[in-house]
């Protein structure tokens, strides 16, 4: 998962751009980096760290120009430990472009080499990114030979991208004397949104960014949603077109978005994401009325931050009490999108500390927002119990986790998942130490996030129930996809080793 950003305007954009990956921050804290076109000239500075870590006053000084593309960003495909894969990528030609992407491609490996053998393109990263990116210049390319780049050749350009390539993404791209392009692929799995703001000389910037806080929160009024299968061009004197350049668009949203990576002060594809969590409360509290006699439960507490709106909701349904019994280091990352499981484990007890006034003698309730490795969740049970827990309830907000996602989220590996082979909840309660797990339905997932928006009929729950909705996933890819990851982990491995 990752956060792109990209801005046209008449004056610089270096800043914004900062602005806007600072609140897209939570969507990857690998690394990150900002490109912006001066002229005909690109500037650009990226670098593994956080946003903060990453700019310095010199390197901002440098970012000269009035339209420009971000990224942050939590690696899923390629090598996570490598500077060379922080984006935005860059190709020379056509004209020369700048590249940021979200998601995660499912015929990377296919495209690499038809890019090398056909096309006569090198890539020169494991990253699907870079991969993406040639395929958009290679079909740019041949659409402008004798003439000019236009709005409707580089639509025709991502329809082009549309048919070769499988997976999700949104995408920017800014091109050399010519503008910014956006576009999201055809099933609307990877978020992207745009916003505008007239400034006081009149000239009407725009921004498009993976959520909508990133556009609110840089001062831009929300425009809309960019549809699945659609583009965006925006020239640098501002004007902007749209195209639908896909043959049969689906909206399909990704539900672990709206569960898990968004922030909560976001709105995606209509849905707000507090509000999508505080309904998924509501439909949880039903199935825990179910399995545990609340009788037994004293009090609930959420595990900070993301499930903290469903364990409100869930409480405030049961009439149960609620307490903020686990205390945040906020000075520590997300531990799901950490790479390496060691490192998270570790990071749990730097991460969360807890409070024995709330956990002494009582029964407790702990609601998360997922159980995806169990790693994270046996440490917190642990962690409640030496606090004087009585009795240690779990419920997830999600559904178990039993598939990996391949479009753009790091759970690839079945053997990673706890659930991967099909463990219910009797079974996790007793591997991560709790006295009961109670699960999300899928059908409670999906209604709850049908109830904010009514118009979306169906969203990518992959992760929950296997079916991937691009259609092109099967066992042996899987089998392949878990061996590409073993292999990285190896290559990973060496090149920490060969750096002590």
């Amino acid at each position: 998962m990752c956060g792109i950003v990209g801005m046209v305007s008449d004056s610089p954009v270096n800043q914004r751009l900062y602005d806007a990956l600072l609140l897209l921050q939570h969507r990857g804290q690998d690394a990150a980096g900002i490109a912006t076109l001066d002229g005909l000239t690109f500037h650009q500075h990226k670098a593994m760290g956080l946003v903060r870590e990453v700019f310095r006053t010199r390197n901002m000084r440098n970012l000269l120009g009035n339209a420009g593309i971000a990224h942050t960003r939590y690696p899923t495909a390629g090598c996570s430990t490598s500077s060379d894969e922080a984006q935005p990528f860059y190709v020379n030609a056509p004209y020369g472009i700048m590249f940021a992407h979200n998601g995660n491609l499912t015929n990377a490996s296919r495209l690499k080499q038809e890019l090398y053998e056909l096309d006569h393109r090198h890539i020169n990263t494991s990253s699907d990114s870079e991969a993406l990116l040639n395929v958009l210049a290679d079909e740019i390319s041949h659409l402008v030979v004798g003439t000019t780049l236009t709005a409707e050749k580089a639509f025709q350009a991502v329809r082009g991208v549309h048919k070769r390539i499988r997976g999700g993404y949104s995408c920017v791209a800014l091109i050399a004397g010519k503008g910014l392009l956006a576009f999201r692929d055809p099933n609307g799995i990877r978020p992207l949104c745009y916003g505008s703001y007239t400034n006081e000389r009149g000239f009407t910037e725009y921004m498009v960014a993976s959520e909508s806080v990133a556009l609110t929160g840089t001062g831009f009024n929300f425009e809309d949603d960019v549809k699945p299968g659609e583009a965006i061009w925006i020239d640098l004197n501002g004007n902007i077109e749209r195209c639908q350049c896909a043959e049969n668009p689906k909206l399909t949203p990704c539900a672990f978005e709206l569960v898990y990576f968004a922030r909560p002060d976001s709105v995606l594809d209509g849905i707000s994401v507090y509000g999508a969590r505080l309904r998924l409360g509501e439909y949880l509290a039903d199935t825990v009325a179910h399995e545990i006699e609340l009788k037994d439960i004293d009090v609930v507490m959420p595990v900070p931050d993301s499930a903290r709106p469903c364990a409100q909701q869930l409480a405030s349904r049961l009439n149960l009490p609620y307490r903020e019994g686990l205390i945040k280091n906020r000075y520590v990352g997300r531990t799901f999108i950490m790479p390496g499981q060691t490192v998270r484990k570790k990071s749990v007890r730097q991460k969360l500390n807890p409070m024995p006034v709330e956990f002494k003698d009582k029964n407790v309730l702990l609601v998360d927002d997922s159980i995806v490795r169990g790693t994270t969740m046996d440490e917190i049970v642990a962690m409640a119990r030496s606090a004087g827990a009585k009795k240690v309830y779990v419920a997830s907000s999600a559904p178990r986790v039993c598939f990996p996602n391949v479009y753009g989220i790091d759970m690839p590996t079945r053997s990673e998942l706890l659930c991967g082979d099909g463990k219910g909840a009797d079974e996790v309660a007793r591997i991560i130490g709790a006295d009961k797990v109670v699960y999300q339905t899928i059908d409670g997932l999906k209604g709850a996030l049908s109830d904010m928006n009514p118009e979306i009929s169906d969203f990518d729950c992959s992760c929950f129930d296997g079916r991937y909705v691009t259609g092109d996933i099967d066992d042996a890819y899987l089998s392949q996809l878990e061996e590409e990851k073993r292999l990285a982990k190896e290559a990973d491995k060496r090149r920490k080793a060969e750096e002590d």
